[in-house]
């Protein structure tokens, strides 16, 4: 099965030709796609219903993410969701909340673009579990449309995509252009390309790649740390120099795209939250141009624990009196949002616990039974 949602608006006018149908029906269906968020070829009725008939027999479909358990903040202004996608595969996306003076609230999807991530941070609960599959451009824009049909039954909509959710965006490299290409088309979203960040670890031949590819997307680069000993520490997958050579990679995105680069600083209590860090940090970025984001980690991420407050502010302020530009992230439904990882860990342990409850059966001359596994520490 093929689904609607991969196609760009060129493929989708070659689709519609070659049925026989006038082109100015792709602008239709593409309207009903990206606004409309209909979940069956059959809704798609710009189309006739030869057409419809057709588009099924060539085995086209919508394949929409299936909603299997939501949670939300007490302020009620994010949201977790976690989502099925067609073969049974978990992802979570969250949809956070900014109250605007206009009474519209800016309403920020974070996606996910694979299902675990190889990249092993260890105070990182998606890290932590290993990773299992990519996931394709139009999984990416399911989350978006889920999200966006939620926000239209309110008369809302979506402001601004990040893509920070499970799993690294540059080692799924094709499938996170495909999927920014059909965010920011305006036949397609529509949204804004300087609305989306794209977050990474820090690939250096795929940051460059990006900076090549004609987006004004925002790049937030997860540093960790001011020197490569301790980054190889808290990203086991770091090179040798990775910190010099993110560094120059972000200044090459800014020269080729113009867009500023955001560092990403998870302050780790007794890792890297010393005072003496925040000097080294505000020595090797100073007049770079750069801006840090300041995370305080979460406190279940495996035994790692955030800094008390006053730690965090004096971290700030030794980068701001250094000549860094940097802001201490809001924290944004701490209570359900914080544990990247945990509402698919949750589903699965309850799934593996219902499996217990079952014959166990052989197969192929061995017993299989159901598991338990191991909780997976939280980000």
């Amino acid at each position: 099965m093929s689904d609607l949602y991969r196609l760009l608006p060129d493929e989708l006018d070659a689709l519609v030709v070659e049925m026989g149908q006038p082109r100015f029906r792709a602008d239709q269906v593409l309207r009903a796609l990206y606004h409309e968020s209909p979940a069956a070829v059959d809704d798609l009725r710009q189309l006739p219903a030869l057409a419809r008939q057709e588009l099924k027999d060539r085995s086209w479909q919508l394949g929409a993410a299936v909603e299997v358990r939501r949670v939300a903040s007490d302020d009620g202004q994010t949201t977790k969701l976690l989502l099925r996608m067609s073969d049974g595969i978990l992802v979570e996306t969250v949809l956070m909340q900014y109250p605007e003076e206009d009474g519209q609230p800016r309403s920020t999807v974070c996606v996910s673009t694979q299902a675990g991530c190889a990249m092993g941070c260890v105070f990182c609960a998606t890290g932590q579990m290993g990773f299992e599959r990519n996931l394709k451009a139009e999984e990416i824009i399911a989350q978006v449309i889920h999200v966006a049909r939620m926000l239209r039954s309110r008369g809302e909509h979506v402001t601004n995509v990040v893509f920070m959710g499970m799993g690294e965006p540059l080692a799924n490299y094709s499938e996170t252009v495909r999927s920014l290409r059909l965010l920011t088309h305006p036949r397609a979203f529509g949204l804004g390309q300087r609305h989306i960040t794209v977050s990474t670890v820090g690939l250096i031949h795929a940051i460059d790649r990006l900076a090549g590819e004609g987006l004004q997307v925002g790049l937030a680069i997860s540093l960790h740390a001011p020197n490569d000993a301790l980054r190889q520490r808290l990203v086991p997958t770091a090179g040798p120099h990775s910190v010099g050579d993110l560094l120059s990679a972000a200044k090459r995105y800014f020269r080729k795209t113009g867009r500023r680069v955001t560092f990403e600083y998870a302050l780790i209590a007794g890792e890297n939250d010393a005072p003496e860090t925040a000097r080294e940090l505000a020595a090797l970025l100073h007049g770079s141009g750069a801006h840090v984001n300041l995370i305080p980690v979460n406190p279940t991420a495996g035994g790692f624990r955030r800094p008390p407050r006053q730690r965090v502010l004096a971290f700030e302020r030794i980068l701001r009196e250094g000549g860094v530009n940097c802001t201490v992230r809001v924290e944004k439904g701490s209570e359900i949002s914080a544990a990247c990882g945990q509402l698919r860990t949750d589903e699965r342990r309850a799934e593996d616990d219902d499996a217990m409850t079952l014959p166990v059966v052989p197969v192929h001359g061995r017993r299989q039974s159901g598991s338990s596994p191991e909780p997976s520490p939280l980000r």
